[in-house]
């Protein structure tokens, strides 16, 4: 049987193992706050900035469940909050690994949509992830009900292996829907992130079991306890900052590192829109003729100059910044639906949706019409939207 440390907890490999997980989470809580703060993204309320939020905290809820459930903190005396079916069941499992990969299948399952269908999803992100996220809650619930952990928080190989069973099913439902989208040739590398996402996925869960297995069953050697308790770990601790770091979203970001922010600071250039920032781009500066319509005056830079400063000044700079935007969208051609998607999804969630960044004042019936279209490609999306953008202007 084992003993000392191997069954307490507090081996010298444990503390190296927790403090592994301590810094693969100060990596990860870096590389998802920093991007945004030094290159000042704004917050909006799209699934674009949730979905990575609790990626994040899933991650924390994974590591922080590993190490107390697995014992590799040497505790003198058992307290409340060390139970046993509060970390290793409903922390580590729906609020852990679960929640991780219904993270990254709601990814795949927008991507389907807007890429293979060519429409919004019919299910909002906040919807659709608790329900990808139900197996995990109900299968917590049988095991708390039946209640096979014992006092070291060990359930035994019957409950171990559909535990993994059930590991191994959402990597199997993240495959499905990648492979669905496999043909679409993404700007982005949103394919390529989930073939990767799939591969440390599998092979996280291959070590878990392995690991979880022989911790599982031999309990009654000592080193063996020891290992599996810092490979469970360990890797947990490499699975959260990889995953994190491949993370497919908010492409406009992904194309802005330290170094290029000068080179693509807005959407346009990132798609390699031809002459993209009509608002800001340099030209030779030409007097203006207010006998000219609107539309061949916004072409005007000194025009576009002084209006710009004025609807700055009224709260109503993003009018022309929608414009502008909808302009780069027609310049795409009608053949080119990956980027057309692109631009189109990305006006949706800067301009259109509810609480957007820049909400531009436009008819509900308009905004509905944009937001439940069934066709994202179309070459006539906006203009409805823009007609109503162009009387605010004049006025």
């Amino acid at each position: 049987m084992a003993s000392g440390c191997a069954k307490r907890g507090g081996c010298p490999s444990d503390y190296v193992a927790v403090s592994i997980a301590v810094i693969c989470f100060l990596v990860l809580l870096s590389r998802s706050v920093l991007p945004c703060l030094i290159h000042k993204a704004p917050r909006n309320n799209s699934s674009s900035f949730w979905i990575p939020v609790i990626q994040v905290f899933s991650s924390f809820n994974l590591l922080f469940s590993t190490m107390m459930s697995i014992n590799l903190l040497q505790f003198k005396t058992k307290h409340w909050w060390q139970y046993c079916y509060l970390w290793s069941v409903w922390v580590e499992g729906p609020l852990g690994f679960g929640l991780l990969m219904s993270c990254r299948i709601t990814q795949a399952f927008q991507l389907y949509f807007i890429f293979v269908k060519k429409r919004l999803p019919p299910v909002k992100s906040y919807v659709f992830l608790p329900l990808v996220l139900l197996p995990w809650i109900f299968g917590a619930a049988i095991v708390q009900a039946k209640r096979p952990l014992d006092s070291q928080c060990h359930m035994g190989l019957e409950w171990t292996l559909p535990v993994a069973g059930l590991n191994a099913l959402y990597v199997l439902a993240l495959l499905a829907f990648t492979r669905a989208i496999r043909h679409v040739e993404f700007r982005f590398d949103e394919l390529r992130d989930l073939w990767k996402g799939i591969l440390v996925s599998a092979t996280s869960v291959a070590l878990w079991v392995t690991s979880f297995v022989l911790n599982e069953i031999h309990t009654d050697t000592s080193w063996l306890q020891v290992t599996s308790r810092f490979v469970l770990l360990v890797t947990a601790g490499i699975l959260v900052i990889v995953f994190f770091s491949i993370s497919s979203h908010q492409p406009l970001l992904s194309q802005i590192s330290f170094k290029n922010r000068q080179e693509f600071p807005r959407m346009g250039l990132a798609l390699g829109i031809h002459d993209s920032g009509l608002l800001f781009r340099k030209e030779e500066v030409r007097p203006v003729d207010p006998n000219e319509p609107l539309d061949k005056l916004l072409l005007n830079k000194r025009f576009r100059k002084s209006l710009m400063e004025f609807a700055e000044s009224c709260y109503a700079g993003e009018t022309l910044h929608f414009y502008e935007e909808v302009y780069e969208h027609g310049k795409i051609p009608e053949g080119d639906s990956i980027r057309r998607i692109y631009m189109a999804r990305h006006i949706m969630e800067k301009f259109i949706v509810a609480g957007a960044e820049m909400e531009v004042n436009v008819s509900h019936k308009t905004r509905q019409e944009i937001l439940t279209t069934q066709d994202l490609t179309h070459l006539d999306l906006f203009k409805n939207a823009l007609n109503e953008v162009m009387q605010l202007i004049k006025m």
